[in-house]
């Protein structure tokens, strides 16, 4: 069975050396966020993870939630390992203080997240919608219904959903169906089905706070119809305590291939009372404000399921004995070598912790301008992170859930057949993974997203907030021939990047089939030659500061930033070509060709 330590070492390099995090510091919002105060919250969640919720994972996975007349139990020992998290904190950890959160980075709260999805992703989907949830209401909510209810969203009694999706509509959300009557006292019944809700029905929580898009009597057709509406599972009391049972209910639980201990429900609002939260048929903006941390979050999940099936490999690879090195006998006494001296294990563990290191720092990047986009004090810095954030949350999000996926089937294939039976618990990162490129929008709409909208706001200024950096950096290292060896690479894979870029642009204006053809591979590419900007400038670290290191850290940094370099970001010259070879190859086949043979 895995068990998962947290890579501490790694993550306060991300920090306090990469993303530069404590510069935060320096803000008036997270002036708490002193270097110990970071570390000391970095080492007790790692506890938490390691102590508390990494022994439930599999146990959650095998029991799964159970569904029985509207109530939903979560697997046994979650509603105690929520206690344990609520009272610690944790749920308040990125939170205003006003409404008693700790008013720490969002930067450290996903390396918090990232812990929680190593551990017991199951678990954490219930907290990290809350906190979404808590975003989008704090964001856009009156001062009366922010007052009412961010409270216990921040303390962790009650819990928070996402109610988007409906029978009949999934991505395409204007044909959403479900309706909001006004009551004339401020209120509103909101009346339809939502189906795959995480975490709608759950005994975690005193309540349920639901976020639901729907429509009110006038709305205009399509998304410039939708309203968001505050719905409570218990309608609260005069004094903040859940008070009458509202009409929502659950109709039932999804069966998952993964995420077993995770609540996925059809909810019913049968005239329902509810609340507007922010304009009038300007729900889908009050969405994306918890959609777009969703997402980034969604891509921390990627990350931590690399890491937990990483240390499961390693310890496979060194604990599993067959054959012998090829470069001659390594262990004479014992019958045969571990397995990780063959060529080929060490290239799927080096390209595991590429990935996953690679993917824990852009992560760092991209959530350290996420704070100073919310909390900096020149407007023009908080406008230049907010771009750069917006352009990179569809890459982080399909990116990293992309290679998620592709790390733990390495993991997999490091236990060999070991790792295709249950008893091992490598299999249960590969259900779970697998719906990380689905949930928050699938990665195919990430990149339609990429290419449509991201691209070409503001003349292409969001691009520039991610080309002009590395170009710098390029420009900075090319003559250093300590770094040749990173800096050349990355200048090659960029220049494919500007390549492809000029032609997406360009296809985009003639033909959007022909765009959207190469979305996915481009994303790819950027999300790769975004990995190689982090592994250069991690090489760049590493070099300054490998003298006298006596742990080996940095010098393993810059053997697995070679290995990146060499074997992983090279991918970059296929990527280009599948985008230049145009629509054609996709589109040109008949859709009576896909028809099933008799």
């Amino acid at each position: 069975m895995p068990t998962y330590h947290a890579p501490l070492r790694d993550m306060r390099f991300v920090y306090h050396e990469l993303a530069d995090g404590d510069a935060l510091a320096g803000l008036p919002a997270f002036r708490e966020a002193t270097p110990d105060i970071v570390d000391a919250v970095l080492d007790e969640a790692g506890k938490l993870a390691r102590d508390v919720l990494q022994p439930l994972n599999r146990s959650g996975d095998e029991q799964g939630c159970a569904y029985e007349n509207g109530v939903v139990r979560t697997p046994e020992g979650f509603a105690d390992a929520y206690r344990q998290f609520r009272e610690g904190g944790w749920t308040s950890l990125a939170c205003d203080p006003q409404y008693g959160g700790q008013g720490l980075p969002n930067l450290l709260n996903f390396m918090v997240e990232e812990m929680i999805c190593a551990s017991n992703l199951a678990f954490g989907t219930y907290p990290g919608l809350t906190h979404g949830a808590y975003r989008a209401l704090h964001a856009h909510g009156d001062q009366a219904l922010k007052d009412a209810y961010l409270p216990r969203l921040v303390d962790g009694s009650w819990t928070g959903t996402m109610c988007l999706t409906e029978p009949q509509c999934g991505t395409d959300l204007g044909l959403c169906k479900t309706k909001a009557e006004p009551n004339g006292d401020g209120s509103y019944t909101v009346s339809g089905t939502k189906i795959w809700i995480s975490g709608g029905e759950h005994d975690l929580a005193e309540n349920i706070v639901h976020l639901v898009l729907a429509r009110l009597p006038d709305a205009p057709a399509g998304t410039k119809g939708i309203s968001m509406f505050l719905v409570p599972k218990y309608l609260p009391n005069a004094d903040g305590t859940p008070g009458a049972r509202n009409a929502v209910n659950c109709g039932g639980i999804e069966h998952k291939m993964g995420l077993h201990g995770s609540a996925t429900c059809v909810l019913n609002f049968d005239g329902a009372k509810g609340w507007l939260v922010g304009k009038p048929n300007k729900g889908m903006r009050a969405m994306f404000t918890m959609m777009n941390m969703e997402r980034l979050a969604v891509g921390i999940q990627g990350v931590g399921l690399s890491e937990g099936s990483f240390q499961a490999a390693v310890a496979q690879a060194h604990d599993r004995r067959q054959g012998r090195a090829l470069s001659g006998t390594k262990d004479p006494d014992a019958a045969a070598d571990p397995i990780i001296v063959h060529p080929d294990v060490r290239r799927m563990l080096l390209s595991m912790r590429a990935y996953t290191e690679g993917m824990r720092a852009l992560g760092g990047v991209v959530a350290k301008e996420a704070d100073v986009a919310d909390a900096h004090t020149d407007a023009a810095r908080r406008q230049a992170a907010s771009e750069f954030v917006a352009l990179m949350t569809p890459v982080v999000k399909a990116l990293c859930t992309d290679l998620g996926f592709e790390v733990v089937n390495l993991g997999v294939q490091v236990h060999g057949g070991a790792g295709y039976v249950r008893e091992t618990g490598v299999e249960q990162f590969v259900r779970d993974a697998r719906i990380a490129q689905i949930y928050e929008g699938t990665n195919g709409i990430q990149a339609l997203d990429l290419i449509g909208r991201k691209m070409p706001e503001h003349s292409g200024r969001q691009l520039r907030r991610l080309f002009h950096p590395i170009q710098s950096f390029i420009a900075t290292h090319e003559a250093d021939e300590a770094m040749a060896e990173f800096v050349q690479p990355l200048a090659k894979a960029f220049g494919r990047l500007q390549t492809a870029t000029g032609y997406i642009a360009q296809e985009g204006l003639k033909d959007q089939e022909s765009a959207a053809a190469g979305a996915t591979p481009f994303l790819r590419l950027m999300g790769l030659v975004a990995l190689g900007w982090m592994w250069a400038r991690t090489a760049r670290i590493a070099l300054d500061r490998q003298a006298g290191d006596t742990s080996g850290f940095y010098a393993a940094k810059l053997a697995t930033a070679r290995f990146f370099m060499a074997r992983l970001l090279p991918e970059t010259g296929a990527l280009v070509s599948e985008i230049m070879s145009g629509k054609g190859p996709v589109m040109d086949v008949p859709d009576e060709a896909f028809a099933l043979s008799a």
